[in-house]
């Protein structure tokens, strides 16, 4: 029965691989030891490719940034296009996992953009910055938008061991924003300001200068920001165009915005998951949205007024 039964399995696994099974009959016999050693033997042999394609990306005639033309024309340009385009389509993990997150969190994004007036495109900067995730980089830059220290301050953040706004999407939005519009008013153009978003205005600058040139296509950079709009373009074909690029998924796949109420706390709060229980949530939960929360009191000597944001009831489990 069990010589019976090795056969039978032999016979369906060669077939599903297509093999013809009358080579390895002989007199109406199969032995086991050897069809095991034969199974083994095609499998081996069996090119990986068989069965998985990797393939050549066409890159699209027409791209832009902030309705800003790439130029494609130029074979530099797109050689580099070219490249961002397969490193992130074919890192196939990550890719879905910012699409997933994307349902999640750019309903957040997108109307403070709107607000300041800043391109929608650059959502995308965000994407790449920190996975939309609360990243801090080993420059010690945080959140979403990856802001220092000194900057969170210099544009109006709290920081301090209570409090970092730098982990609020929506403000730390407002001061990414800020610096955009005003990296825009120095080069007159989108592109170059999301550039500076990662080598700094002044590096920007420098380089224009020194090179001659105006345009950051134009731009001999180092890799990091030689890279950097490109991975952005790239995020933006493949996150809009996700079937194109072979993803598969289902609305109910993707991660559902969680909805939200604002609760005023303008007093010092002594024990924060004590604070959570009142609400019908536990710890974990108050912090994940509210991670600009540092601690599990808040002092609050001044009198300031936060807005702490609860989970509407019935999106995580009741607490016993």
């Amino acid at each position: 029965m069990n010589l019976l039964k090795s056969a039978l399995i032999f016979v369906g696994i060669l077939t599903v691989l297509g093999i013809s099974i009358n080579a390895y009959v002989q007199d109406g016999e199969l032995n086991s030891s050897e069809s095991g050693s034969i199974l083994a033997d095609t499998i081996r042999n069996r090119s990986v490719a068989t069965n998985y394609r990797i393939k050549a990306l066409p890159v699209p005639a027409n791209l832009d940034f902030a309705g800003e033309p790439v130029p494609l024309e130029d074979p530099d340009v797109y050689e580099r296009m070219d490249r961002e385009l397969l490193v992130n389509t074919y890192w196939q993990s990550n890719a879905l996992l910012l699409i997933k997150r994307a349902n999640k969190f750019f309903p957040i994004i997108e109307p403070v953009l709107e607000e300041e007036g800043i391109p929608e495109d650059f959502k995308y900067l965000a994407v790449i910055e920190s996975g939309l995730t609360q990243a801090v980089s080993p420059a010690k830059a945080v959140g979403f938008w990856q802001i220092l220290e000194g900057t969170g301050k210099e544009y109006g953040l709290e920081i301090n061991s209570n409090v970092d706004e730098r982990y609020n999407i929506e403000k730390s939005t407002r001061v990414a924003a800020d610096y955009l519009k005003k990296a825009k008013a120095r080069f007159g153009s989108w592109t170059l300001a999301a550039a500076s978003y990662n080598a700094g205005q002044y590096g920007v600058d420098k380089q224009l200068d020194r090179q001659k040139v105006d345009e950051y296509y134009e731009l001999l950079l180092g890799e990091e920001t030689g890279r950097y709009v490109f991975r952005i373009l790239a995020l933006k074909e493949i996150m809009n165009n996700p079937e194109k690029y072979g993803f598969d998924y289902e609305e109910e796949d993707l991660y559902a915005p969680i909805q939200l109420n604002k609760v005023k706390v303008d007093t010092a709060v002594e024990n924060f998951p004590n604070f959570a229980r009142e609400f019908g949530i536990n710890y974990k939960t108050l912090k994940i949205h509210n991670p600009w929360l540092r601690d599990d009191h808040l002092n609050n000597s001044s009198r300031r007024t936060y807005y702490i944001e609860i989970p509407e009831k019935g999106q995580y489990p009741k607490l016993d």
